[in-house]
């Protein structure tokens, strides 16, 4: 036990010094509502077992879906620096599980597994104590099943067509839980389904109501999951990145057909790029034709605009992603390198979004003043907001050539990234909803807010943009390389805080956008389309003159989080003295 001791000691040591100033504010937050959504499992021990057995299953798959969307997850301790040890690779899969224990998810999921011991007390002595090593195996194969989940990912997205398919599937699967109510109605399943208390995630919940081979059964799997992921492990420390077959030398006629020529090479070739595309391509298209498994069109349409904003949040951070590179762009300073990435980007995501939209539309018939509108307003908006948010929020990202075993981890701030796919969201649903509501009220009259609003974005945000890159750029380098932000005019937001305003200002940043977005813009959209009942959106379940009034609360309800959460900063910056 001395190397998983070691490794423990270690994780210790990496987060104590690791979650301090903005980290352990956004680490603190996330506990809170962790530990909040475990408090509302636990409840459920107490409620509904059916539920129970299905809140399991939830966070089993956010434990495997999320770090492979946040591209490989908690990796605080890697392989690779272990590599010159000789240690076996069952050993090493050993010291790396037991350092998976420690941490803020880890414990906030134990708290959540304590529902076994709770629904073990109501049904005997005998059951509850056969919850305590149920609780234990249980976390251990939900520990253990991410990270080979994680581990062959990472492998399959070595090669171009495994990063294809691995966006592709998880942009399904992702869209699949968007849209679960479909196959609820489909199967027409009025309770929770029969098949979550027989997943593994459930399987402690059976052993804890008597039927002990489910306690056999995890244990079982606790050592043939350690065993592949041992096998994984030396897998990835093996494997060799071959670089790709001759290509033939770039061509531009200028500068700016330089910078577009490079991006457009990038975006064939960079494994990330070619994940995060094919990942937007595939939550757009199975997102909007998962209904028509019901036979309704109605959503079909809008594949191509929920392409382009998915796309968007992929890119959010199209600087960071570069690593270092930008030293390149910095010695290049007569090079409009913004115009270059915006019409790049353009390239690799217009002529997908457009032949997505009118496909789509004219096999549901319709609507298309509403979607031409959305198109080029969302379009122009994505290509002004992704170098803009990039260049004043960047996230310090790893170095193509340093990103070790798993090629799609690209950045250690995993929290970073998630905000700023958020906030991109949000960002492009604005920049469209002037064109959708003209044309949702005057028809074909949206087309030309839809073109204006979009150009005025590419044209504006871009300018905006390449300011900022001009004035700040060693700034944004030094960031980049050191991941520490340098001190400009202005302090931290949060430095010199009280703990009320901090508390306050990471509540409202943090959850500013749920009443926003699902609750606010998202639940209007569907029930102007129609839609009632839907999911988890509150206003659609509303009488129908309460619906538009409730999205309409919400949507104030957002904007006032994040007005409060200014408020709460505002006092904290400050003008540097001149002298």
């Amino acid at each position: 036990m001395a190397v998983e001791l070691t490794m423990a000691r270690m994780k210790v040591a990496l987060l104590r010094h690791e979650l301090r100033g903005q980290r352990a504010q956004t680490a603190g937050t996330g506990a809170t509502l962790g530990l909040l959504l475990a408090a509302g499992t636990v409840y459920l021990a107490l409620t509904d077992l059916d539920l129970l057995a299905a809140a399991y299953a939830a966070w089993l798959l956010g434990w495997i879906l999320g770090p492979v969307f946040m591209g490989g997850g908690d990796e605080t301790l890697r392989p690779e620096y272990f590599s010159l040890l000789g240690l076996p690779p069952r050993r090493l899969a050993g010291g790396l599980l037991v350092a998976a224990f420690v941490g803020i998810a880890p414990l906030v999921s134990l708290v959540a597994l304590t529902g076994l011991v709770v629904a073990g007390a109501r049904l005997g002595v005998a059951n509850a104590l056969v919850a305590v090593p149920a609780m234990a195996l249980q976390l251990a194969v939900i520990v253990l099943l991410s990270k080979v989940i994680v581990a062959l990912v990472g492998l399959a997205v070595r090669t171009r067509p495994g990063a294809i398919a691995s966006g592709l599937l998880n942009g399904a699967v992702l869209a699949a839980l968007g849209q679960v109510w479909v196959f609820m109605v489909l199967f027409d399943e009025t309770g929770v389904p029969a098949a979550v208390w027989y997943m593994p995630s459930g399987w402690g919940l059976l052993a804890v109501q008597g039927r002990w081979w489910a306690l056999v059964a995890l244990a079982v799997l606790v050592v043939l999951l350690l065993g592949a992921w041992a096998a994984l492990l030396g897998e990835r420390a093996g494997a060799v990145r071959r670089s790709g077959r001759a290509r033939r030398p770039m061509t531009a006629g200028g500068a700016t057909g330089a910078v577009v020529a490079k991006e457009l090479r990038t975006w064939s070739r960079d494994l990330v790029r070619n994940h995060q595309l094919t990942f937007a391509l595939s939550y757009g298209v199975c997102f909007a034709a998962s209904p028509l498994l019901l036979g309704w069109y109605d959503l079909l349409p809008y594949a191509g605009p929920i392409f382009v904003v998915m796309a968007a949040a992929m890119t959010a951070n199209v600087y960071g992603t570069d690593g270092t590179a930008l030293w390149l762009t910095l010695m290049m300073p007569g090079v409009s390198d913004v115009r270059g990435r915006q019409l790049a980007w353009l390239a690799a995501h217009a002529p997908v979004a457009i032949v997505l939209t009118v496909a789509f539309t004219a096999v549901a018939g319709g609507p298309w003043p509403l979607v031409l509108a959305l198109l080029p307003a969302l379009l122009g908006g994505a290509a002004g907001l992704v170098p803009l948010v990039s260049v004043h929020l960047l996230v310090p990202g790893t170095d193509p050539h340093r990103r070790a075993g798993n090629p799609l981890r690209i950045s250690e701030d995993d929290g970073g990234l998630t905000g700023l796919a958020y906030l991109m969201l949000v960002l492009v649903l604005l920049a469209g909803l002037p064109a959708g509501l003209v044309a949702y009220w005057y028809g074909w009259a949206g087309l030309a807010v839809g073109v204006v609003t979009g150009v005025l974005c590419w044209w504006g945000f871009g300018r905006l943009a390449e300011r900022r890159l001009r004035s700040r750029g060693t700034e944004l380098l030094d960031v980049m390389r050191t991941g520490r932000r340098a001190r400009t005019s202005m302090t931290s937001r949060f430095e010199g805080l009280s703990m009320t305003r901090r508390t306050i200002a990471g509540w409202c940043f943090g959850l500013g956008a749920v009443p926003l977005v699902p609750q606010g813009i998202v639940a209007a959209s569907f029930v102007a389309g129609g839609t009632v009942r839907h999911s988890w959106f509150l206003a659609t379940y509303m009488e129908p003159g309460l619906r538009y009034p409730v999205a309409g609360g919400f949507i104030l309800l957002g904007l006032a989080m994040y007005g409060a959460g200014y408020w709460a900063v505002r006092p904290a910056v400050t003008r540097r003295d001149p002298r």
